[in-house]
């Protein structure tokens, strides 16, 4: 199989016949996040040329489209993401906890996904700060940090919220810390029982007041008694809350979600082929163990595309959000707080006397320093060769 292969590749060739096929049933979002992923890193985003000082070597760079949605864009944010989060990491073990909606409700929320998906936020991280607050618990006010994921690896509709929660918080009266047990953080069944509460007392409450919409299948559930059947299974079934601290330390789990913050359903790298009509990918099944749990899938383009469409969010939904601790302006007086009870020692400010750092990109060929010789609109290509402009900057100078 010929590795190399993109979203891109595949919205490009399928993606024109996937829109007249589907007219008047896309979004708006979900036809601008098609085009700019179409458009990244190509002339019709217009770009720039940059020649090496050194070597005279040139390359034409084309600007990307920053789409939130686009795997090959977000890469410089999701690294400063990594960095400010690590920056936050207390001297405490950590805990990656993981809440997801069951099947039924997880089809109710992907034709309501701004409500649907705020109120898991909202109903997972009271779940956990109630939880922990309470003396029978952990008796502390804790921080966390939490991502939306709305995929599986198959790119089916998933939606979950993962979390990265310190071991311990700060005690009533904010005069100690409270440090969790080693592998224990709060009871998962408490948890669960907790938040099925929460989640499903909310969502009657929405569709009672018509802030649901039903379409397809689910068209029926707008009326109160077959809604009201359709939840009765999941109001009596467990949910499953997933709690347990990363045996590679709290790092690894930073470094898990930072791959998916800025992203979206899947990366390039998983794409294993594409024929203009099939496209093949990697993919991890859950239900297998071991080395089985490594797979590979072939399905149709315009099924692929449908698929990435399903995870298209809300326009400015936030998909990665903070609370207790680390939640907004409380954050650093916080951080600073729970800093003092461990007795950790602040961190020497770095001297001002160090150059600033050239973020000029090095040559391929020489390593030296490049510069950018021109600089062009979209749908337009460099007006002279390169090394013309190189010669016109030289006799100038």
């Amino acid at each position: 199989m010929r590795a190399g292969h993109e979203v891109a590749d595949i919205f490009r060739a399928a993606g024109p016949a996937y829109r007249a096929a589907h007219t008047g049933h896309l979004s708006l979002t979900q036809l601008k996040v098609m085009t700019a992923i179409e458009n990244c890193r190509t002339a019709a985003l217009g770009g720039h040329v940059e020649a090496c000082e050194d070597c005279g070597h040139w390359r034409i760079a084309y600007n990307s489209c920053r789409n939130r949605h686009c795997p090959k864009c977000q890469g410089a944010a999701a690294r400063t993401w990594l960095a400010e989060r690590e920056a936050d990491l207390l001297p405490v073990g950590y805990f990656h906890v993981v809440f997801t909606l069951p099947a039924q409700i997880a089809g109710i929320a992907f034709h309501n996904k701004a409500l649907l998906y705020d109120l898991l936020f909202r109903a997972a991280s009271e779940t956990m700060l109630t939880i922990a607050a309470d003396p029978r618990h952990l008796g502390a006010r804790i921080g966390i940090t939490a991502v939306l994921h709305t995929w599986g690896s198959s790119m089916t509709h998933h939606p979950h919220v993962h979390m990265v929660v310190p071991g311990g918080g700060i005690g009533p009266g904010g005069t100690r810390w409270i440090s969790s047990r080693p592998a224990f953080l709060l009871p998962v069944r408490v948890l669960g029982k907790l938040f099925r509460r929460l989640f499903l007392t909310r969502l009657i409450q929405f569709h009672d007041s018509g802030k649901l919409a039903f379409f397809g299948s689910l068209a029926p559930l707008s009326e109160r008694r077959a809604f009201l059947r359709h939840i009765a299974p999941v109001r009596k079934k467990r949910w499953v809350v997933y709690a347990k601290p990363p045996f590679a330390g709290p790092e690894a789990v930073l470094a898990y979600l930072s791959r998916y913050t800025h992203r979206v359903a899947i990366s390039n790298r998983r794409i294993l082929a594409f024929d203009g009509a099939d496209v093949t990918l990697r993919y991890k099944d859950y239900r297998r163990d071991g080395a089985d749990r490594q797979r590979i899938m072939t399905i149709p383009a315009d099924e692929f595309i449908r698929r990435f469409l399903t995870h298209v969010l809300p326009r400015g939904f936030h998909r990665i959000r903070h609370y207790g601790l680390l939640a907004g302006s409380r954050r650093q007086a916080s951080l600073g707080l729970a800093r003092d009870l461990l007795q950790v020692a602040p961190e020497p400010e770095a001297p001002d006397t160090e150059k600033p750092t050239d973020l000029r990109p090095p040559c391929p060929c020489c390593g030296g320093p490049m510069i950018i010789v021109e600089t062009f609109e979209r749908w337009r290509q460099p007006r002279a060769p390169p090394e013309m402009l190189l010669s016109t900057r030289e006799t100038a100078s």
